[in-house]
């Protein structure tokens, strides 16, 4: 072994196996006599059901199982407790689940479906979160007095005082759209009672710990007696971090067909049942003194949770945190009403609300700088959040290289002003930073992962997590952190996960907690084994341990190097003796963070990854098109354990990022995607994504595993802020509603005109 593992360039263990198209996707996969499910789902977004009559359905030659509400436990489920499998009396959305069938193919299924009859009667529905609150509108959930889930309140400091210290103030309304998390695989899951009558599921779940709970209540069974198998996965953001009514309508079908039972959308179905990012109204101000200090924040913000309340419901926690500690600021009011509406379902998608308050944030930042007539970069750095200090809001700041990511991030628009006008094109540059949760987010009672490192008589390496690869590169950071502790090279190290029966718990994966949270969990218990490891070899070499060292796969006295013996040696040694022991370290971490309240203070997380994006684009004054020429992104993100995955994290967050900024918006019309179709939708490709330059700041964090910090959401929420900069840098317009497309900045444009700017 030359050098550390850690820090190195190396792919991830599974590539070979997707780039030859021999991973097992969910939708790969089969089961001996699997039946395939489909689901009724209602037209209509609000509606009684008045009559359901499934007999013809029944009938049918290769229908095994129809589904009604009479076949399902009474529980309720989701964050809000407001959701069924399948809905009984009324429907609250389009797409709400009214019936299922299992047959022997999708043809027989989605036949079965048109033979079963159902007699609505329509409902009046509300659709605009505002109306909604009105007292009267019509109500989404019977029993309830107003369509008004949750108000979320968070404060510190004095806002009349910080009012009145401004010296600038500026204030803003914000639209923020419907976005869907879009991955290449649809949801699936394929479920199957085994001959004892525990369930197993297959899935692509990123939450499978807490899937095991929920899907147990959702169909009536103990939770010993479900074991949940994650599949490989194409592709999540967040989608999987719930659960939702399509796995306990597989689960019961199955139980119900006495057969495995397949369920996977197709991608309409995805488009309009899977969960999507909450678009947001917003009014917000905020002011500074003319020394350039920040001074104050106020936000209003309106969400549409939709028909059901799910996990995403707390991006809220996420939106204050960044509007109350992103940068100094001494005094802040943060509001935020979650409302039902006959809207699609609402939750997370990667950055959880980060997305939506950053870009608020930003914008204002640079309003601020040029009404203080001060550079935009020198504004933020001259309020930019520093190391070891304690927000208002109650964030713990470890480690921060914010300021080094800001002068980082400077460096793209060295020489652009020789550049800026050519023709009827103006090119322009804007800067946005992003601090994100980077050591974990008590969003649940536990936050911690288990992890078990065995090291077997052939030397090789298992480790069993908990916790979860979704794309994001766990296995490659846990492969080199438990190699980096045992002194044995990555190739003789494998990762095993995503089935609850085996692999220990954990919380899921979500909050950039995997490489800080997993990955400390899997260091300790390689330490552990490491442990055992020396202790024998203390034995067979008659050397004090302090002396011991393990490296390539060897361990030898440090002080006298020819003397060791191969790592195999030692464990067969320990393993083949009277009293013999295998070589297994165990290993939880749950990080030192707090749940936060209703008050939304409190150090959530154990560690913040901060980041600066520069976005240079070009736009064209007669049709207000923009291209984004470059991004130059740098993050602060503590160590790097693998500086390219890390580079491919931010880089597919920044393609995420500019389709939040400039052409995503999924269109909702009276309840119903309208545009549900990647052909319409607007999702970036390839020819969409300019030159990146990823620039990684590594400030070490002192919790984190050899210094690293969560990085996974850090790429996607500076984007759109840095893009509506730098629009404004080239043409002097600002769109504060997303997408900035090419019509909203041609209106702008004319506007400016029309006033004499």
């Amino acid at each position: 072994m030359s050098g550390s593992w850690i820090g190195a360039r190396l792919p991830k263990p599974d590539a070979p196996a997707k780039v030859a198209g021999r991973e097992v996707y969910g939708h790969d996969l089969r089961r001996p006599n699997a039946l395939e499910g489909k689901i009724l789902r209602s037209p209509y977004a609000h509606a009684r059901i008045v009559r359901l009559d499934t007999s013809a359905a029944e009938a049918m030659p290769g229908v095994l199982a129809v589904l009604t509400t009479a076949d399902l436990p009474e529980a309720v489920f989701g964050y809000g407790k407001d959701n069924r499998p399948l809905k009984g009396n009324k429907v609250r959305r389009v797409g709400d689940e009214v019936a299922a069938v299992a047959a022997v193919d999708a043809d027989t299924a989605l036949e079965a479906l048109e033979q079963i009859r159902v007699v609505y009667e329509p409902l009046p529905a509300v659709f605009d979160p505002e109306e909604a609150l009105r007292p009267d509108a019509p109500l989404v959930h019977e029993g309830r007095e107003t369509n008004l889930f949750r108000r979320q309140v968070y404060r510190h400091g004095d806002l009349e005082r910080g009012l009145a210290e401004a010296d600038v103030v500026v204030e803003d309304t914000f639209e923020l759209p419907y976005v869907t998390n879009a991955p290449l695989e649809p949801s699936f899951c394929l479920a199957e009672f085994e001959p004892n009558g525990d369930l197993v599921l297959y899935s692509t779940t990123q939450v499978p710990f807490l899937l095991q709970r929920d899907l147990a209540r959702a169909i009536g069974l103990p939770p010993e007696r479900v074991r949940v198998v994650q599949t490989a996965i194409g592709g999540s953001f967040g989608r999987g971090l719930d659960m939702y009514p399509f796995e306990p309508i597989a689960a019961l079908l199955a139980r119900k067909a006495g057969r495995p039972v397949r369920l996977a959308f197709d991608r309409q179905e995805e488009f309009l049942s899977a969960p999507m990012r909450q678009p947001v109204r917003a009014w917000m101000r905020s002011g500074a003194r003319e020394d350039g200090s920040l001074v104050f924040r106020q936000a209003r913000l309106t969400l549409d949770v939709g028909a059901y309340v799910s996990w995403g419901s707390v991006t809220t926690l996420v939106m204050a945190e960044v509007i109350g500690s992103l940068y100094r600021v001494p005094h802040v009011h943060f509001e935020a009403l979650q409302v039902y509406t006959n809207n699609p379902v609402t939750g997370a998608m990667r950055g959880f609300g980060n997305p939506q308050a950053t870009f608020m944030v930003e914008v204002q930042m640079d309003r601020l700088a040029e009404a203080l007539g001060m550079d935009p970069l020198a504004f933020r750095l001259y309020n930019a959040n520093r190391p070891n200090e304690i927000t208002p809001q109650g964030l713990k700041i470890t480690s921060c290289g914010l300021r080094e990511c800001l002068q980082a991030a400077g460096r793209l628009r060295e020489g652009l002003t020789a550049r800026r006008e050519r023709g009827t094109l103006r090119r322009g540059v804007g800067f946005a930073s992003v601090m994100n949760v980077g050591g974990g987010a008590r969003i649940y009672r536990s936050d911690g992962c288990g992890a078990i490192v065995k090291v077997d008589d052939f030397g090789r390496v298992t480790v069993v997590t908990g916790s979860s690869e979704i794309g994001q590169g766990m296995d490659a950071a846990l492969t080199q952190i438990v190699a980096e502790t045992l002194g044995v090279a990555p190739e003789h190290v494998r990762v095993v996960n995503g089935d609850t029966a085996i692999a220990p718990w954990d919380v899921g994966v979500h909050a950039s907690r995997t490489t800080f949270v997993a990955g400390k969990a899997a260091m300790l218990a390689a330490q552990e084994a490491r442990r055992q490891i020396i202790a024998t070899a203390c034995e067979l070499l008659d050397v004090h341990p302090d002396r011991l060292e393990v490296r390539d796969g060897v361990v030898f006295d440090r002080d006298d190097p020819e003397r060791g013996l191969p790592l195999d040696k030692v464990v067969r040694a320990r393993h083949f003796r009277p009293d013999g022991r295998v070589i297994m370290g165990t290993g939880w971490y749950d990080p030192p963070n707090e749940m936060v309240g209703e008050d939304l203070h409190g150090n959530i997380s154990a560690a913040y990854s901060f980041g600066a994006h520069a976005a240079e684009v070009e736009v064209d004054l007669e049709t207000g098109r923009v291209r984004v020429l470059r991004v130059l992104a740098a993050h602060d993100v503590g160590r790097a354990i693998n500086p390219m995955l890390v580079e491919g994290q931010v880089e597919g967050g920044i393609a995420m990022g500019l389709g939040y900024a400039l052409s995503e918006r999924l269109q909702v019309e009276q309840g119903r995607p309208a545009n549900g179709s990647y052909r319409e939708y607007g999702l970036p490709t390839a020819l969409d994504v300019p030159k990146v330059e990823t620039v990684l700041i590594e400030t070490h964090d002192p919790e984190g595993p050899f210094g690293a910090k969560g990085v996974g959401e850090m790429g996607v929420p500076p984007v759109a802020a840095a893009v509506a900069n730098a629009i404004f840098d080239a043409v002097g317009v600002r769109i504060n509603r997303l997408p900035i497309t090419p019509e909203r900045i041609w209106e702008a444009l004319q506007e400016k005109e029309s006033d004499g700017g």
